[in-house]
């Protein structure tokens, strides 16, 4: 018997009408915070028969308490740009949840950073860092400055300002950050300098992403976007299915679309779309990894410089229409809410097999509901975007230890986490009742184990 069947009706009645009411106390705290109500919304909903079973959950109040950050810090960041002019932005980090480890998760660089993105990206973080079997909490920061079209010198300038007051809150054994969008080697690099300056000694473990040549982990960089297609892997072989020889359309051009794009091609796929947020390119004979690496890692340059290396392909302004190309699987990894309902129900009549979310909630509520009830096979941001993380922690276990494992050490582990958040989510799911749907599986073996955590240490 499953713990679904043991379950009675009327505790899930009882369990929804008190989820809903949770849920309606959140949207009154955070008014105005639509993103980080749309991740709430999503994972409570999943852990209505969690708390029909378990109704020690509801006694102790965790999903109050787990829904309530620590800690919120907000700061100014003066810096000078090259003309000799005073910018300021605005910084943050979200300290969620530190039930299982440190508080853990990327600091984001672009202007649509706010409180409510910086709170749902946390919030997620909690339940994507529980899944990878790490002892790292949940959180995470960033801030409103966009490095495009900035000199190193002002990235440096402004990252050493951020890191001067990010540096009183973080720590190996306190917080960790990571990058995200926006913030790659680079600002890493000067942003653990800062920090080394101001706090003194060699402390490698309070950032990670760094540079391997000063403490970073190999297969670091490529963590995020080979774990996605680890995942996607894992469902498509579940079900007879794999790469080879599939149509694959891969949003964005940053450091996670790059990865998937190259694993999905070394697993036998024809990528034949990608993006930035300009527009996307589609190259039908599949697309060029060596040339979009040249023009977003090394030149920074537009994804429509593409056509000048390869004049047959085809650019289009707009970020949409990259999903009414016909393909077998679509890799999200672009940013939040990048396919809505019309999006995923294009997807859908065009044969779509299997959505693997590479970026952090890259698919609204409806578009999910679509994929669903089609019977798509579908890959949730905290459970396929979770290598990235799963690699950090890595790295910070490398740092403690003061060694280096080799590349295909650490790809092997990672290979082996995505592994288990997918038999774990697919577990879950079909133990409450909800087989095949690994939104819901991911959700609660994710909660769990974090609440469980929160039921031991008391009422902190």
């Amino acid at each position: 018997m499953t713990i679904a069947q043991e379950i009675k009706q009327e505790d899930l009645v009882a369990a929804k009408a008190y989820v809903d009411e949770v849920y309606e106390l959140v949207k009154k705290r955070n008014p105005g915070e639509s993103e980080f109500h749309q991740a709430v919304k999503e994972i409570f909903d999943s852990l209505i028969p969690v708390f029909a079973k378990h109704p020690k959950y509801k006694e102790n109040a965790i999903l109050e308490r787990i829904s309530e950050p620590e800690r919120i810090i907000t700061f100014r960041v003066p810096w000078m740009d090259d003309e000799g002019k005073v910018q300021v932005n605005r910084g943050f980090r979200v300290q969620f949840n530190s039930a299982i480890g440190p508080y853990k998760g990327g600091l984001r660089f672009h202007p649509s950073v706010n409180a409510s993105i910086i709170k749902f990206l946390g919030f997620e973080q909690i339940f994507k860092n529980s899944l990878t079997g790490q002892w790292i909490g949940g959180g995470k920061g960033g801030s409103d400055f966009d490095p495009k079209g900035k000199s190193d010198a002002e990235v440096m300038r402004f990252t050493q300002s951020f890191m001067t007051e990010l540096n009183k809150y973080i720590g190996p054994d306190e917080d960790v950050p990571a990058g995200d969008i926006g913030v790659g080697g680079r600002e890493i690099g000067f942003m653990f300098g800062q920090y080394k300056r101001i706090r003194g000694g060699y402390p490698a473990g309070v950032l990670t992403g760094k540079g391997v040549g000063y403490g970073g982990s190999l297969a670091r960089t490529e963590a995020t976007g080979y774990g996605c297609v680890y995942f996607v892997n894992e469902m498509l072989q579940d079900q007879g299915m794999s790469f080879k020889d599939s149509t694959v359309v891969v949003s964005g051009s940053g450091n996670v679309s790059i990865y998937a794009i190259k694993k999905a091609q070394e697993l036998g796929a024809k990528v034949v779309a990608c993006s930035d947020s300009n527009g996307y390119i589609y190259d039908k004979n599949g697309i060029d990894l060596k040339t979009v690496v040249q023009l977003k890692e090394v030149e920074r340059k537009r994804i429509k410089e593409y056509l000048k290396a390869h004049p047959h392909a085809e650019y289009f302004e707009g970020c949409e229409g990259i999903w009414t190309i016909p393909c077998d699987i679509a890799l999200p990894c672009a940013t939040q809410n990048e396919i809505n309902e019309e999006s995923a129900k294009i997807l859908v009549a065009n044969g779509v097999k299997a959505i693997g979310e590479g970026a952090n909630m890259p698919s609204t509520l409806e578009a999910i509901e679509v994929f669903l009830n089609n019977k798509v096979l579908f890959g949730p941001a905290k459970a396929a975007n979770a290598g990235g993380v799963a690699t950090s922690a890595l790295e910070m276990v490398q740092n403690s230890m003061r060694l280096s494992w080799t590349f295909e050490e650490v790809d092997a582990k990672l290979h082996e986490i995505m592994k288990n958040i997918y038999r774990n989510s697919v577990r879950a799911a079909n133990e409450y009742g909800y087989p095949g749907n690994l939104v819901v599986g991911s959700n609660i073996a994710g909660f769990i184990r974090v609440a469980d955590a929160m039921l031991a240490q008391g009422v902190i």
